[in-house]
């Protein structure tokens, strides 16, 4: 893996793997739904959605996705709160092509008010379709909302309807002049490239491109948590319940050292899998669900969120599924993990890490997420050193620490009659 900078300021990261013919070629973008302006939700998505589709000075609408399918390749774009990516995976004869259109769009894109209404009507159908009628999406956004209390994480990365129905030309023109610049983008090329091939090629493309005025990221920062509070969504297409209780903890790019890494770990043993606590207590032993795990989502800029989550079985309910959760949960606060947990857990985390490595994809998207909210391929390529150093009473205290009922947000999702 190589990493070099353009002197327009733009990041340049090469991951060679010769085992196929086949390259992935990623631009990141350093702006997501939480860098929106208040009041213009769902305006990065929508940029996003004008990128992929509108006109460009030397290029026709849509003309890049004809190229891409003309060789056999894919393309594709997705926003985020922190990033926007766009990608192609095509033949590496095809790199440079793929380059000369991303740097075109990147500062020649065309807007037209045709390209305003078809682009806002695509997104408010997508939210109709992805939201609206999705009960298990409605809680989600509504735990969001609750979850956090100043962090632009609580605003939906697709938008709030209202907002996303006014997005207008200067909006997106805006947002597109401010913040779709090399010097606030990272290129990830991985595949059956040499580093001095894709150098040669950026600098050809890229470099052309002028840096734009440097940005900063500034955030409302999130106040302590210091109450517990509930969402509870009934609707009758609800045929069985469910329930996810949140956490506000750090994430890799704000936590104490270690403490992300276990956090990893810790929800890698609550959670992770079949041969985690919540599955083996709460569907294997007791058979009161029919699903139950924990994730922690690491890679974001600011804090993030630790979760838990269960689905009944039987005439078990809700209630019995919770119970049963926070007495694991408590159980760990008590008397931590084993070695022989910990160790499981670390060689799973490990071994995911060497395995992704065979997956070019994962691998672009992994330094590109990883560099886009302010860290380094250094600590890509250090995680499992530093998983391997993490102790039990590591993975307690940060139980200890974050995992506080009193600090939680709980979602319900039940049928509109019943409990």
């Amino acid at each position: 893996m190589t990493n070099f900078l353009l002197d327009n300021g733009m990041e340049v990261v090469v991951i060679p793997d010769h085992r196929a013919p086949i390259i992935t070629h990623m631009v990141w973008y350093k702006v997501g739904s939480a860098d929106e302006p208040p009041g213009k939700s769902g305006i990065a998505h929508f940029v996003e959605h004008l990128m992929f589709k509108a006109a460009t000075t030397n290029h026709a609408a849509g003309e890049l996705g004809r190229a891409v399918s003309a060789i056999g390749g894919l393309s594709n774009a997705f926003t985020s709160y922190d990033f926007t990516a766009f990608h192609e995976t095509v033949a590496p004869s095809s790199l440079e092509h793929m380059m000369h259109f991303e740097a075109d769009r990147m500062v020649n894109l065309v807007l037209t008010e045709d390209d305003i209404k078809t682009e806002r009507d695509v997104i408010l159908e997508e939210r109709r379709w992805r939201i609206d009628n999705n009960p298990q999406a409605v809680l989600e956004e509504e735990v969001g909302a609750t979850l956090w209390q100043n962090q632009p994480y609580r605003i939906p990365v697709i938008g709030w309807l209202q907002e996303m129905d006014k997005l207008n030309w200067t909006d997106a023109a805006e947002f597109y002049d401010l913040y779709y610049r090399p010097n606030n983008a990272v290129l990830v090329v991985a595949g059956d490239v040499e580093p001095e091939t894709v150098k040669a090629l950026a600098e050809k493309t890229y470099g052309k491109v002028a840096a734009g005025p440097s940005l900063t990221r500034t955030r409302p920062v999130e106040p302590e948590q210091n109450a517990r509070r509930t969402v509870t969504v009934r609707d009758p297409r609800v045929s069985v319940p469910g329930l996810s209780t949140h956490w506000v903890v750090p994430s890799y790019h704000t936590a104490e050292a270690g403490e992300a890494e276990a956090l990893d770990l810790l929800a890698e043993i609550l959670g992770g899998g079949n041969r985690s606590r919540l599955y083996q207590t709460l569907v294997v032993k007791q058979g009161i669900a029919a699903d139950a795990g924990a994730y922690f989502q690491g890679t974001m800029l600011d804090a993030t969120r630790f979760t838990i989550y269960g689905a009944p079985r039987g005439d078990a309910k809700l209630a019995d599924l919770e119970a049963a959760a926070d007495a694991e949960i408590a159980r760990i606060v008590r008397d931590g993990v084993t070695d022989d947990e910990l160790d499981g857990a670390k060689d799973r985390c490990v071994r995911s890490m060497i395995f992704a490595r065979d997956d070019q994809p994962y691998m672009a998207y992994l330094y590109g997420s990883t560099l886009t909210i302010g860290r380094n391929v250094q600590d890509v390529r250090e995680w499992s050193d530093r998983i391997r150093k993490v102790t039990t009473d590591q993975v307690k205290a940060v139980a200890a620490r974050y995992l506080v009922p009193e600090h939680s947000t709980t979602g319900y999702l039940l049928p509109k009659t019943g409990n």
